[in-house]
């Protein structure tokens, strides 16, 4: 299985970055910045084209609340406070927040829907939104080409000790997924108890 997803990223490694920005984007851009390590990818490419989906799947949001207002209110009702805590960061901050929203946990998604929903200009959301996929794309691929060797040393040992490796790594993930959500429970109450 490893063989057949390390030589399909090296056959259409740019189609599945492009799509893997679209929809998720971190793991994708650690794997490119890997396979740039090793040559597999071009550095400069790897940061246009995961810009470019990056790009595509926060316009896709956008439109979402552009053209359908009524299913997003209708279906994302648990996301209400989300929702006004996004457009209190848009109102408070304006255009900085579509420059940030891609490292804002729990409202990457909420973000974009929100700004379409409102009469936010469309070519002035794709623009900026296009030089921070870019950023977001650059700042995530380049540190993980240079420190490479260092990365795929560790994962080279989590393979051979993945006995420890599992556990410390599920720590890790349920450690930093229990700060973020609580953090970002206690901002959305604040924000939102605020208005």
């Amino acid at each position: 299985m490893e063989d057949f997803f390390i030589s399909s990223m090296r056959e259409y490694g740019y189609i599945i970055l492009f799509f893997w920005s679209i929809l998720e984007g971190e793991s994708g851009l650690v794997m490119a910045g890997l396979f740039t390590h090793t040559g597999d990818m071009q550095l400069f490419t790897a940061i246009f084209v995961a810009g470019l989906g990056g790009f595509a799947g926060d316009q896709i949001y956008f439109y979402i609340g552009r053209f359908n207002k009524s299913y997003v209110h209708r279906t994302l009702k648990k996301q209400r406070r989300k929702f006004a805590l996004a457009h209190l960061l848009l109102k408070k901050h304006g255009w900085p927040i579509i420059f940030l929203q891609r490292y804002l946990y729990g409202l990457r998604t909420i973000i974009p829907i929100a700004i379409g929903l409102t009469g936010y200009s469309a070519k002035k959301y794709a623009v900026i939104n296009l030089f921070a996929a870019w950023c977001w794309a650059a700042l995530i691929i380049i540190p993980v080409w240079y420190f490479g060797n260092e990365i795929l040393g560790v994962i080279k040992w989590a393979k051979a000790h993945w006995y420890y490796a599992l556990p410390l790594v599920g720590l890790l993930i349920g450690v930093a997924y229990y700060y973020i959500h609580t953090i970002t429970e206690k901002t959305l109450k604040t924000k939102v108890d605020q208005k």
